[in-house]
């Protein structure tokens, strides 16, 4: 294999820095190509190239590969402008063309070998690669209409739509490499198949996937919850502290507020004590329910006051006994 130096020698200053990468790039890796007797007939370029029909390029601008881009008129249309159907003979004219120019890079590389290549044969070995994707994107964007139509009729639930036309094209353009025009096929019948079979092979990997990696990512997970923590925290020292008051009857509450407030939120020695409701706990110290939602706010406000207060001193302190309790 000729180094980069060898070949800046032999080719001269006339190329690029992409075009002696890519001869590089040609001169290291091997070119592939379906072989035909049409390639060793005297005057096989001119036959293959010069007397053969000129064939319409399709028009790619229609192509957007999702499921409901397009309405069912808007395909009719597209299909009608853009998309080009070729005939048997057709096809058979562009992967001879694409073929011969793969055979004619293959030759190139077998004569220059070890050594550098001369400037006449990088600009051929250029001019013949180049023509040879021409044809390869040709008859791939000819086809691309049948990726879609097979991805639209394979509907795999399991499998993102997008993946699925992504997997179709790279089977296509393996297709256009290995497809024989020498057999009497249509190429649809050949590249049908092969996207078939790259769509098993991605459902049966994406399911293998699943087997092993069972729960999807779900960023919801990864969303941090430190505020929420920082809230709970909050609220469960602000309840202790008001737990703190009124157990120690730091706001004077009166001794029925005390006991209105302990029997309505399991205060007191029994802390596991469920809490009452009003009429309950009215009928714990004699009063209706009405009365004891009255000495309940009450209460409650004078500890609000308390936190409210603290810091700036002692709030003024109530009277003694405000709610006499019942004889009863």
């Amino acid at each position: 294999m000729p180094s980069s130096l060898e070949v800046n020698s032999r080719t001269g200053a006339g190329l690029s820095a992409a075009d002696e990468q890519l001869l590089q790039r040609l001169l290291t890796d091997p070119v592939d190509f379906i072989d035909s007797p049409d390639f060793y007939e005297p005057d096989a370029e001119f036959r293959i190239f010069d007397e053969a029909p000129d064939i319409q390029k399709p028009d790619v601008a229609w192509y957007r590969p999702l499921m409901d881009d397009l309405t069912p008129t808007s395909r009719q249309t597209t299909r009608q402008s853009g998309t080009v159907l070729l005939s048997a003979g057709e096809e058979r004219v562009l992967f001879l063309q694409y073929n011969y120019a793969r055979f004619r890079v293959s030759r190139l590389q077998a004569e220059i070998g070890a050594s550098g290549p001369t400037d006449e044969q990088a600009q051929e070995l250029l001019r013949w690669h180049r023509t040879a994707v021409g044809y390869r994107e040709q008859i791939a964007e000819t086809n691309l209409a049948l990726v879609l139509a097979m991805a639209k009729r394979t509907r795999m639930s399991e499998v993102d739509f997008a993946d699925l036309v992504s997997e179709g094209n790279m089977a296509l353009l393996r297709s256009v490499d290995k497809f024989d025009c020498g057999r009497g096929f249509k190429f649809s019948t050949y590249a049908c198949r092969a996207i078939l079979k790259a769509f098993s092979r991605q459902g049966m990997k994406l399911s293998k996937y699943r087997q092993r990696f069972p729960t999807d990512f779900d960023p919801a997970l990864e969303k941090s919850n430190h505020l929420e923590n920082v809230r709970r925290t909050h609220e469960e020292e602000c309840a202790e502290e008001v737990k703190h008051i009124v157990l120690n009857n730091d706001a004077d509450l009166t001794k029925v507020e005390q006991t209105v407030i302990h029997h309505r939120f399991g205060l007191g020695a029994d802390e596991a004590a469920a809490p009452l409701t009003l009429e309950q706990v009215g009928q714990i110290i004699g009063v209706t329910k009405e009365r004891v939602r009255q000495i309940q706010n009450k209460a409650l406000e004078k500890v609000r006051l308390f936190l409210e207060e603290n810091t700036s001193g002692p709030s003024e302190p109530p009277a003694e006994d405000e709610y006499p309790i019942s004889a009863n």
